[in-house]
């Protein structure tokens, strides 16, 4: 998919409004064609790998609690296939001339789930919060100076300098809008919110169950009439990577994603399956080895080089990947061409090379033929294991033992960014719809001297590339903007805290009778409002 992002920024700034209903939203994600007329009831069953470690998106924006969170709790826009900006929450939206006053009108006689009025309070409160303790709204709500609330109707938000990318963020999953009145003075993250959330959007909390379910049921007092066609959604826990297939063909699920690469071609064939291979632009996931640059070793690097010719790319994207995923050669997704720069990022597939590397760099093997050893960290996933076994097996080659860490989710974050407990870290992340928001956080000195998950577990810093990433946050002449980036590009594609290996594809397989999964541009992460089943 290519974006126009020029007419979207020239679209995006004028005064866009909608009626009370909101239009209707193109499907992202095409699921079986049909012209039946929409049928209300039922329940979709979602089968997920693992559980959501918060239910609602608001400080932990990992995939999995994004897409469940978007159901319950909304933004104040959604995007549709071209990323333009859909009323949501807010109806009516204006930027100024100089990009500092971003004005939203909201969504009138909308009530959170436990019949509160919505109003800009909300708002105010949940973009501060956001901009303070945020993963991605630490960055992308950096130049907020201040929101201001002249009404319950209206919600300004002032800009100290200009962000060139904000108007692209206000999804639900990316930066949801919580009810203040459920948080306290206190940490946002010990709220009641967090694990029984109270949202606006089209479905209703439920019940969460640890390891084994969330169910959420339907919103009849949703602001959208006619809408949802479903009566309930449950996120069933698989407890491991095979059950996904099993309860797809078994007719248990309707929906699952992550399900094993090796089983797509399998479920492809069954006639009651649809395998949606629709590339997510949003997020634009990609898999990354990250080096610990405060360990001794990994910070020389050219040991950081060693090691990223040690690993053979091509063979990730085959054999674990089955061809469904594509090389990555910088962290700047490559449909964002305008940014895009991987001229310094070349670490071809040389075993004999890295060897030689690493005797120059002095580190010679022993006896047993050893140079080293790593103790290595994945994201929980079955690919991020696969891919880690890999390495494990491939830096063997060239002298460096590698331990494997495994642990569920939450192990792997307090290993990754608050105990430090690793060296080289295997890691999925989302490189988002622009590298200021997706890419800067990589890199960003910030992250060691303020830590948060997802954001620098290399805790690399250069300051140049600091003052590159922060020039073009602000930066509005797209050209000049595009010149910061690869700048910073070609240093840390020679620095190389970061390897980037392969895309990840956002795969989803489900059901015939699912009709209108997605309804935005970031897929799993719409709201299942125009979902529905149809009947045998």
């Amino acid at each position: 998919m290519t974006i126009d992002r020029r007419q979207f920024l020239t679209n995006s700034l004028a005064l866009l409004s909608a009626s009370a209903v909101a239009p209707r939203f193109a499907c992202a994600a095409p699921t079986p064609a049909t012209s039946d007329t929409p049928v209300r009831g039922g329940t979709l069953t979602y089968i997920v790998p693992e559980d959501i470690t918060q239910a609602v998106s608001f400080l932990d924006t990992n995939t999995r609690n994004r897409n469940l969170s978007a159901k319950v709790t909304e933004g104040l826009l959604r995007y549709d296939t071209n990323f333009q900006p859909q009323p949501l929450l807010a109806t009516a939206w204006n930027v100024s001339a100089d990009g500092l006053r971003y004005t939203f009108q909201l969504r009138p006689n909308v009530k959170w789930h436990d019949g509160q009025p919505f109003t800009s309070a909300d708002v105010k409160f949940s973009l501060l919060a956001q901009q303070k303790s945020g993963p991605r709204g630490r960055i992308s709500l950096a130049n907020v100076e201040r929101i201001d609330t002249p009404d319950p109707l209206t919600a300004v938000i002032v800009l100290s300098k200009p962000a060139p990318y904000l108007i692209k963020a206000f999804s639900s999953a990316e930066l949801p809008i919580v009810p203040s009145h459920r948080y306290s003075d206190g940490d946002p993250l010990t709220s009641p919110n967090a694990s029984a959330p109270v949202g606006t959007g089209p479905f209703i909390f439920e019940q969460w169950v640890r390891g084994s379910h969330v169910s959420l049921r339907r919103n009849p007092d949703y602001w959208r009439p006619g809408v949802p066609y479903l009566d309930r959604v449950v996120f069933k826990v698989a407890g491991s990577p095979a059950t996904l297939s099993t309860a797809l063909e078994a007719g248990d699920a309707d929906v699952a994603n992550n399900v094993p690469l090796a089983d797509l071609s399998r479920l492809a064939t069954n006639p009651a399956l649809h395998v949606d291979n629709t590339y997510d632009a949003y997020l634009n996931n990609g898999q990354f080895l990250e080096f610990n640059t405060e360990h001794p070793t990994l910070a020389k690097p050219e040991v950081r080089h060693a090691i990223a010719q040690a690993l053979d790319r091509d063979f990730i994207r085959d054999n674990i990947y089955f061809k469904r995923a594509v090389v990555i050669d910088s962290p700047v997704p490559k449909i964002l061409s305008e940014y895009y720069d991987d001229s310094t990022f070349h670490y071809p597939f040389d075993p004999a090379a890295a060897n030689a590397a690493l005797d120059r760099a002095g580190y010679p093997r022993d006896a047993d033929g050893s140079r080293f050893a790593l103790r290595l960290t994945y994201l929980p996933g079955n690919d991020t294991r696969t891919t880690a076994s890999y390495a494990r097996s491939a830096l063997a080659k060239i002298g460096v033992k590698v331990t494997v860490l495994d642990g569920d989710l939450p192990t792997y974050l307090k290993r990754v960014y608050s105990t430090r407990e690793f060296d080289i870290n295997l890691n999925g992340l989302g490189r988002l719809y622009d590298p200021s928001v997706g890419v800067q956080r990589f890199y960003w000195g910030d992250g060691v001297r303020h830590p948060l998950i997802w954001i620098n577990a290399s805790h690399y810093q250069n300051s140049d590339v600091d003052r590159l990433f922060t020039s073009a946050a602000t930066e509005t002449d797209d050209h000049h903007r595009a010149a910061l980036f690869k700048q910073a590009q070609q240093i840390v594609g020679r620095d190389l805290p970061v390897y980037p290996l392969v895309s990840i594809p956002s795969i989803q397989v489900l059901h015939t009778r699912v009709r209108n999964l997605n309804n935005s541009i970031d897929l799993t992460a719409g709201d299942f409002s125009d979902t529905w089943l149809a009947r045998a």
